[in-house]
């Protein structure tokens, strides 16, 4: 048995170093044109022009009438949560939907906030600018690049802008106060899809670094979990000297540690494992390979033909909200699947959850935000080789789709300084967990602010 351990730690090891090494040290910037047609001679456009959300009688009829038209399949007895979203709840969403969910207001919330669109790289990308509505003397906000992912939207951080604009109104220090820049991505709500096939993940963060650079920002903090994270991660590998520093509440690290994951459970101060990781990784078998099998069914038809549901997902509100706030179930908490209503009420309002669907539906973006799976498929196993040389800090929020330990996050970031433990929380952390999210990207920022 010892032989057989000791060939399987070797084996592992010459694995993790062969797909563990350096590929480059940062991403080539490159360009990109995502319009339509060719690329126009001239000059392209880059003024910044204010925006605002709007609404109008046609656009909710049309919902009400296609809700009043849905055909819904009853569930099996006892399922709950297992077989996706339960259409016995569901028939209370859309009624809610229907008859209560004010969209106007919603509007006028979503406008609350200044929104601008700007042309880059042949695309209109919609972003969010919110500047502190006051300083202490003497100080400069520090201008923050937040990014949201699917299937989520720029209202993510609708709950968390406060805090970190205006932190003295909400009972935090002013110490660090940010400007906050949160855009869409390329595809999603009021951002522009490509008209072309390769926006990916690496286009998608030069896009965002020509908006910061354009907006004035030499130097900036950047954000995000989901495909933000992702997209984050990219514009620190491929503009470091721009980056000051980069906080994350997701990390996708890919490569061969996994593999030692068997001999973990006998030693696990060996491989640098705490006890809090063991508690949030076993048992393995259901944490680490079953539940993000279990969760994953919908990235595989997206990331090869995401348009063929996407027909579907476009024409059916009571499709979309299924099939978007599943997500908003399971991945806040794995254990919400046991729950005939999803728990989705526990964490969430239903004003909220529908606010982030109306921003799918009425913007028809679906199938485009889908899109982005299938242009990024194949690319986080590309990058995964490129480390992180910029500071970096980790929020582990407990109930994310797959905990990953703080020895993994540094084999990829290795200027990690900060790595949180978080209390409570899961995938959705900005909308679910603002005031938590916005303490560790304070401390994180205080730690690289030291006098």
């Amino acid at each position: 048995m010892w032989l057989e351990i000791l060939l399987a730690s070797v084996l592992a090891f010459v694995v993790y170093w062969f797909v563990s090494r350096d590929k480059e040290e940062t991403l080539p910037l490159e360009d990109g044109w995502w319009g339509p047609g060719a690329r126009p001679t001239a000059p392209e456009d880059e003024s910044i022009r204010p925006f605002k959300v709007e609404t109008a009688d046609e656009e909710i009829k049309d919902l009400h009438r296609r809700i009043d038209g849905t055909r819904l399949t009853p569930p099996l007895e006892d399922s709950r949560f297992h077989y996706g979203f339960n259409s016995n709840y569901l028939k209370k969403i859309l009624s809610y939907w229907r008859n209560e969910f004010d969209w106007r207001k919603q509007v006028e919330m979503l406008n609350r906030y200044p929104h601008f669109k700007t042309r880059i790289e042949g695309l209109d990308i919609h972003f969010v600018h919110v500047k502190p509505p006051h300083l202490p003397p003497g100080r400069t906000p520090k201008p923050l690049l937040m990014v949201h992912g699917w299937p989520g939207s720029f209202y993510e951080f609708y709950k968390i802008i406060p805090l970190l604009t205006d932190p003295a109104n909400h009972g935090l220090s002013e110490e660090h106060v940010f400007e906050v820049i949160c855009p869409s991505i390329p595809g999603y709500a009021f951002s522009e899809a490509a008209s072309k096939k390769g926006l990916n993940s690496v286009a998608t963060a030069r896009i965002f670094y020509k908006l910061m650079l354009r907006l004035g920002f030499r130097e900036f903090y950047i954000q995000g979990g989901d495909w933000g994270a992702l997209i984050c991660t990219h514009m620190a590998q491929m503009v470091p000297s721009h980056v000051k520093g980069l906080h994350l509440n997701m990390a996708f690290i890919l490569n061969g540690r996994v593999l030692t994951l068997f001999l973990v459970r006998h030693c696990p101060r060996l491989f640098g494992f705490t006890q809090r990781d063991m508690e949030l990784m076993l048992p393995f078998e259901e944490k680490i390979f079953y539940r993000p099998l279990r969760e994953s069914g919908y990235m595989h038809i997206q990331s090869t033909k995401p348009d063929t549901v996407g027909c579907a997902l476009n024409d059916s509100p009571a499709g979309l909200a299924a099939y978007i706030l599943e997500k908003f179930s399971t991945w806040t908490d794995s254990e919400f699947q046991e729950l005939e209503d999803g728990g989705l009420e526990r964490k969430f309002s239903l004003d909220d959850l529908l606010t982030n669907v109306m921003l799918y539906w009425t913007t028809g973006a679906i199938t485009s935000s889908q899109r982005f799976y299938k242009e990024n498929r194949g690319q986080l196993f590309k990058q995964d080789r490129v480390k992180v040389s910029v500071p970096t800090g980790l929020a582990a929020f407990p109930c994310e789709l797959m905990h990953v330990p703080e020895r993994w996050v540094k084999g990829k970031y290795p200027r990690l300084v900060s790595y949180s433990y978080m209390p409570r929380g899961g995938h959705f952390a900005a909308l679910e967990e603002p005031e938590l999210l916005a303490r560790d990207i304070r401390k994180f920022v205080g730690l690289l602010e030291l006098p």
